[in-house]
């Protein structure tokens, strides 16, 4: 509610003041006799109205939609897409809260904050995770957090494998057995699906197994093959495929990293090279046109350290942060 003040010359004419700005919907707080510079005395009754009539009759509806306007251009210039900032903004329509910017942008905050999706960490039984993406994401790197955190870092030490399917990036090979031999875990570099089927029953009894790719550009229609055939081999235990994408791509690269790599039945995405960018904005819309589950966020270069389960209030805050440099 909010409360504003009339004067007259005498307490009948203020209040039908009032009365004139907003009907009967007003509330009388007080009433008082003032003497003003003149030395003429004049009255004073303060009446309560609620936020959105004072708004409207104040200031006309033009505010609402001037706020709506931008707040909205701030979403936008921050990466949102104008469709789901439409959708929002339709579900408000006749809201008071279109009048109130801190309120407004708080309430899209935590839309965004609901759309979110996370994919829990369950190492309750044996898995098998392969971590696909395109050239430069930093998969490698990512599969070697991992795997010294499960064998490490956890409430016990599970006991990991790694195979290398990437045959292609020079180095690749050497940079995965580099960390594996100091971390005392097997590695096993795979050149067919047969080695990798055999590799998969090998090591059946560990309880999980990493898998990196090679990294593929979107349009690299000869690894791809190469690579459904090894997500889509005769395995005895379920492949999970996670979407290694770096918070520094640009939309419409996102786009089609995407469209490319969903029909590998993607079951989350790990978010790396935070540390590379403060503007987080096209990452947030991206998962939420999407909908992919968030697995983990690589948040730097360090191995193990720089690894975290993924957590949306930690990614409500990077976005946040950038915004109120603005």
């Amino acid at each position: 509610m909010i409360k504003e003040t009339f004067v007259a010359s005498d307490p009948v004419s203020a209040y039908e003041q009032a009365i004139k700005k907003y009907g009967n919907n007003v509330t009388l707080v007080s009433a008082k006799q003032i003497q003003h510079e003149d030395g003429k005395l004049r009255s004073e009754i303060v009446i309560e109205v609620a936020k959105n009539l004072f708004m409207e009759k104040s200031f006309g509806k033009v505010s609402a939609r001037n706020t709506a306007e931008e707040v909205k251009k701030l979403f936008l210039n921050k990466g949102i897409s104008s469709v789901w900032l439409e959708m929002m903004f339709e579900s408000l329509e006749e809201n008071s809260i279109l009048e109130d910017k801190p309120l407004l942008v708080s309430y899209l905050i935590e839309e965004i904050d609901e759309a979110l999706k996370i994919k829990e960490e369950d190492l309750s039984s044996p898995k098998v995770m392969m971590l696909v993406g395109p050239t430069g994401a930093g998969k490698t790197t990512t599969i070697a957090k991992l795997a010294a955190r499960y064998a490490y870092l956890m409430d016990r030490p599970y006991k990991v494998a790694l195979l290398n399917l990437d045959n292609y990036k020079v180095g690749a090979v050497e940079q995965l057995e580099h960390y594996a031999d100091i971390m005392q875990i097997e590695h096993v570099s795979i050149g067919s699906t047969d080695e990798f089927k055999k590799n998969l029953e090998r090591f059946s009894d560990y309880d999980v197994i990493l898998i990196d790719t090679a990294g593929m550009s979107p349009y690299d229609t000869r690894k791809f093959i190469k690579t459904i055939g090894f997500v889509s081999c005769d395995a005895a235990k379920k492949i999970e495929v996670a979407l290694v994408l770096a918070a520094t791509v640009k939309y419409e690269d996102m786009e089609d990293i995407y469209k490319n790599f969903s029909f590998l039945n993607l079951s989350s995405v790990i978010i790396s090279k935070f540390d590379e960018t403060k503007h987080f904005g096209t990452l947030l819309n991206f998962m939420l046109l999407y909908k992919l589950p968030m697995s983990y966020f690589s948040i730097g270069q360090e191995v193990p350290d720089d690894l975290m389960v993924a957590d949306k209030e930690y990614l409500l805050e990077q976005f946040i942060g950038d915004m109120d440099e603005n």
